[in-house]
């Protein structure tokens, strides 16, 4: 599902003393089965954006269009129902969104609630819970009784039943070990490929950044700085910083091993054994000095 941006401008408690400004003239196209990560600072503008995706937010100018739909400034929002069957959100510690009995009537509850009939719902629930990680005993058990990194399966299982074209991770990892991290980001990935979805992701992560996305998107005081392929995004690390935001480890050992050794590798390294091939180029004088 495609996604576009015109002009976005969002205040909050818009004409009031209390009015601030969180997004300013944001143009952005996201085509339908792009992963596109959106960094960073807190307060630049990343979950603001995230809540237009379905319409929880109206731009105080502008306007978004997702799918065949547009959420307009000067027009009355109606029909948004469609939207926010189609635009799955996980948001940080979505765990802390369960409610129900059991897992399994958690996982129902957002199909049901759209109109899917209950048997539906519940195979879906029951195909859903394998595919994050998890037996298919625990759909009798309360959502309580779970450790926090299984009641986040669950709540994501539950996004994943409305079957979006669209799906919005919200720091999806935030408060898992680097083991339970890579493993939640591996399976979104692998759900983005599988499902042909467009995937949208808020991080710190610089590391997650490089590793799934297409494309990054840079925020910065609500303005959209940059846009572009991780590679490109990645290859001016000094800009970054003086944005005050990080890069990958592997870009930084690079950075730092070409200003020590005074060479310029031919590009900039994602992977270590990018790196490492192009280090090893040295000795046939396969790169600049």
């Amino acid at each position: 599902m495609h996604i576009s941006f015109r002009q976005v401008e969002y205040r909050y408690s818009y004409k009031t003393p209390f009015e601030k400004l969180a997004l300013q003239d944001i143009n952005l196209d996201i085509p339908s089965g792009q992963f596109l990560a959106i960094i960073g600072h807190t307060g630049s503008g990343k979950s603001t954006l995230l809540q237009h995706l379905n319409a929880l937010l109206k731009p105080t100018n502008g306007s978004v269009t997702i799918g065949d739909m547009t959420v307009d400034s000067k027009q009355k929002m109606k029909n948004l129902k469609s939207v926010r069957e189609k635009v799955g959100i996980v948001f940080q510690f979505p765990e802390h969104q369960l409610f129900e009995e059991t897992v399994l009537k958690d996982i129902c509850f957002g199909p049901m609630n759209f109109g899917v009939p209950e048997e539906q719902a519940k195979k879906r629930a029951k195909e859903l819970i394998s595919k994050v990680g998890l037996p298919e005993e625990v759909l009798d058990k309360s959502p309580f009784d779970l450790s926090g990194g299984q009641m986040r399966r669950v709540a994501i299982a539950g996004v994943l039943a409305m079957e979006p074209d669209v799906i919005v991770l919200d720091e999806p990892t935030a408060g898992l070990d680097p083991r339970g991290q890579k493993e939640m980001m591996d399976m979104f990935y692998e759900l983005h490929q599988e499902k042909g979805l467009t995937t949208i992701l808020v991080t710190h992560s610089m590391e997650d950044a490089a590793r799934y996305a297409d494309k990054i998107a840079i925020l910065q005081k609500g303005q959209l700085k940059q846009i572009d392929k991780p590679q490109a995004i990645f290859s001016q690390p000094e800009q970054l910083f003086e944005m005050g935001l990080d890069v990958p480890d592997v870009v930084r050992f690079q950075y730092l091993f070409e200003n020590k050794a005074g060479v310029k590798l031919s590009k900039t390294c994602l992977t270590i054994d990018e790196l490492a091939s192009e280090i090893h180029s040295l000795r046939s004088g396969g790169v600049s000095k």
